[in-house]
């Protein structure tokens, strides 16, 4: 674990703060522990969803520092590619229900980690942008891959083409954020909707994650049909199945076990 990350526990929902002010940039260490952590937290059964959000008030994350490109260093430009394009596919593969909380700049990097979570809580303030093109780079961590499935060609297309920016007002209408909560309050209500997430069976959210992110690849939709059907039955070899079907029969709430 980097300084530069911090994890917080709350019952089934962890917390993970990016920190590394002013402007919470991402580094070597940080992404390496983003990864160790990510996998971390799908080894531990009794967490069911993840917050991430920024330190301070003014960024949730300014992406890269610029000044580790600033040399042209192609062997430091391929590690860093690596280590980002790692960290953030790690986060898209939790298991769990992913949620940023973005508390203010997303920019690049920061950005395309927001991105890489399954859902986006950005404060009135918040400005999303990626920048890259603008300084002689791309992006490099899912952002050309992500933001046109997220908003469309058109969208992604200003954002990433014409260096457009985002206030969060237009990142909601444009389907970048799914809510725009006041100054300070995306986390809070980051937490609401993870303790939502936390209520579903862990057993079958993960399942029904896998076939929404299915979607992606191009599968057909008999391909897609037939998945739901495999995996539907899967369940069926869980205890979280029968404890789910038996605590609504029972009028309790049930005890997930995550298997």
């Amino acid at each position: 674990m980097s300084d530069l990350i911090k994890l917080e526990k709350r019952d089934h929902i962890a917390i993970l703060t990016i920190a590394n002010p002013p402007a919470n940039t991402w580094t070597a260490d940080s992404l390496n522990a983003l990864t160790d952590t990510i996998e971390a937290l799908n080894a531990d059964r009794n967490i069911y969803a993840l917050v991430v959000t920024g330190e301070g008030e003014k960024f949730f994350s300014a992406g890269a520092d610029l000044k580790a490109f600033a040399d042209g260093d192609v062997g430091n430009a391929s590690q860093m590619a690596q280590l980002f394009g790692q960290a953030f596919e790690t986060l898209v593969k939790f298991r769990g229900v992913s949620i940023a909380a973005v508390n203010g700049y997303a920019m690049g990097g920061g950005l395309e980690c927001a991105m890489a979570c399954d859902i986006r809580i950005a404060e009135e303030h918040a400005q999303m942008a990626l920048p890259e093109s603008g300084v002689g780079l791309l992006p490099c961590a899912g952002g050309t891959q992500n933001l046109p499935w997220l908003v469309g060609e058109g969208w992604a297309k200003r954002m990433i083409l014409c260096g457009e920016r985002v206030k969060a007002d237009k990142a909601l209408a444009i389907g970048l954020v799914e809510e725009v909560v006041p100054s300070g309050k995306s986390l809070e209500k980051a937490l609401e909707l993870a303790e939502g997430a936390c209520r579903q069976s862990p057993s079958a959210i993960s399942r029904c994650k896998q076939l929404v992110m299915s979607a992606r690849d191009g599968r057909s939709h008999s391909d897609g049909w037939r998945m739901e059907r495999e995996l539907f039955v899967e369940l069926f070899s869980t205890e979280d199945q029968r404890e789910g079907v038996n605590a609504f029969l029972e009028k309790r709430q049930p005890e997930w076990k995550n298997r």
